[in-house]
């Protein structure tokens, strides 16, 4: 811990990088306010268990902080509780924006809670086929709720394979059953439903059984030299029909840390999140990306695989099947770049403005605004002299929209005072003279698209810190 702690404040990573996700899932990802000094973290966290690290990422440039934090347990139940308990908590009394808190290994798009806690609370194990689930239960509920148990059986014979599946309320109560049952039962974490059918996890913790490893990784890890990533890094390879996700895996020769990791990948606009994970088999770099659309994956994956980073060592970039159906993200793709298309040709052309007039005028022809978003109406405007409370940060997919849709668009919540676009780049500034309208306007919109962009809608730095934090990134 001490080696690990050392260069905690400094926004590094620590000599013990290798043991950040040893045991599975005892490191939670936070989301912070970039003025929380750890020892904030230090002091709210330390009730749930034994710290073993406290990492604040920091920019490189500058070393200050960017709001995101990772604490690491020494145990996953540990972790868990404290995702549990202070996810939306406020870490101060002068704080008014609460926390987000995450297991570091889990975290996913979309409606991530329940993609979390499927992950989180189902877990799976080896029982005597004498069993029933009457039994199962019974050995299990001392660790917590237990919200249902299944036992496999034979489909001709209805007999038990002696596997079973206990899930609970909570991701610690599975986390305390793994840590604190009896060895015999080999608990270990389910793999969600979504992700393999019962059958393939049966083959996964079989052949897991022979390799007698303790706990199922979270992305396959073969010997390096067998990566088809590094089968060939040319861009026109044929890989006959590859899944196709949101997610990508990334492996290099030379580890790398997710600062790295973020680096490389922020190239390209969408990135939610980035996460680099321990292989056990080797001192190879081994992380996960994932976007807020396919098609920034795409993207991504054919613009960096074979990326050389350091110099001399090229990355391999592959998707990772995440069970979706391969057409129906192409389509769906398809279906938002044409929506874009189609968008930008009305909006930017003069000859047809004049036929979509904003203010909810029944002469319209078309939808001023085309989302599945719930608006508010439209709001007066707040005058230019007023003083500024708060302003948004606006990032767009593929492209930025017209002035007048997004002063229609942000006008909505009230107390807008003006918007506009960073000339050249996809990005832009909404300024509110209250703080709750701004906060409306990101609830609302952040993740959504309208007329077929997506928007990513934040908090602004202050203009001081704009130049060195936004320019590198898009």
């Amino acid at each position: 811990m001490d080696e690990a702690g050392g260069c905690a404040s400094g926004g590094g990573f620590r000599p013990g990088v290798n043991s950040l996700d040893e045991p599975p899932n005892s490191r939670i990802f936070l989301v912070i306010s970039k003025y929380t000094p750890e020892s904030v973290l230090r002091e709210r966290f330390s009730p749930f268990g034994e710290i073993q690290d406290i990492w604040v990422v920091r920019d490189k440039h500058t070393k200050e902080s960017k709001g995101i934090a990772f604490v690491k347990f020494a145990r996953s139940s540990q972790a868990c509780r404290a995702m549990e308990e202070m996810h939306g908590q406020c870490l101060s009394p002068n704080d008014t924006k609460p926390i987000k808190v995450f297991i570091a290994q889990s975290r996913s798009s979309g409606s991530h809670r329940d993609v979390e806690d499927e992950e989180l609370t189902r877990i799976f194990v080896m029982i005597p086929k004498s069993y029933t689930e009457e039994d199962l239960r019974e050995k299990f509920k001392v660790y917590g709720d237990i919200e249902y148990c299944s036992i496999i059986k034979n489909k001709v014979t209805g007999e038990s394979k002696g596997l079973g599946y206990v899930r609970y309320l909570k991701p610690s109560q599975a986390a305390q059953a793994i840590e604190n049952c009896d060895r015999s039962f080999k608990a270990i974490l389910a793999e969600p439903k979504n992700k393999a059918s019962e059958s393939s996890e049966q083959d996964h913790y079989s052949s897991m059984r022979q390799e007698t490893l303790g706990h199922e990784p979270r992305v396959n890890m073969f010997p390096f030299e067998q990566q088809p990533e590094f089968a060939s890094f040319e861009k026109n390879d044929n890989r006959g029909q590859e899944a196709i996700s949101k997610r990508l895996s990334v492996v290099s020769r030379v580890p790398f840390t997710e600062e790295q990791l973020f680096s490389i990948f922020d190239i390209v606009p969408g990135l939610e999140y980035c996460e680099v994970q321990r292989d056990p088999y080797s001192n190879y770099g081994h992380g996960v990306v994932q976007y807020f659309n396919v098609a920034s994956a795409i993207y991504a994956k054919y613009k960096l695989h074979g990326f050389q980073y350091p110099p001399g060592n090229r990355i391999g970039v592959s998707f990772i099947d995440d069970g979706s159906n391969a057409a129906d993200l192409l389509r769906k793709m398809a279906t938002q770049m044409v929506a874009a298309q189609l968008a930008s040709m009305v909006w930017n052309n003069p000859s047809q403005q004049q036929f979509l007039p904003f203010g909810g005028s029944s002469g319209s022809q078309l939808p001023q605004i085309q989302t599945d978003v719930v608006l508010p109406p439209c709001k007066k405007k707040a005058p230019p002299e007023t003083p500024v409370k708060e302003r948004l940060f606006i990032v767009f997919n593929p492209h930025p929209l017209p002035l007048d849709v997004l002063e229609d668009i942000f006008c909505r919540f009230g107390n807008l005072i003006e918007v506009y676009l960073v000339s050249g780049k996809n990005v832009g500034y909404a300024k509110y003279a209250d703080r709750i309208s701004a906060n409306d306007a990101i609830t609302t919109l952040h993740g959504k698209i309208l007329n077929g962009v997506r928007l990513k809608v934040m908090l602004a730095d202050s203009p001081r810190e704009e130049s060195n934090k936004r320019q590198r990134t898009y």
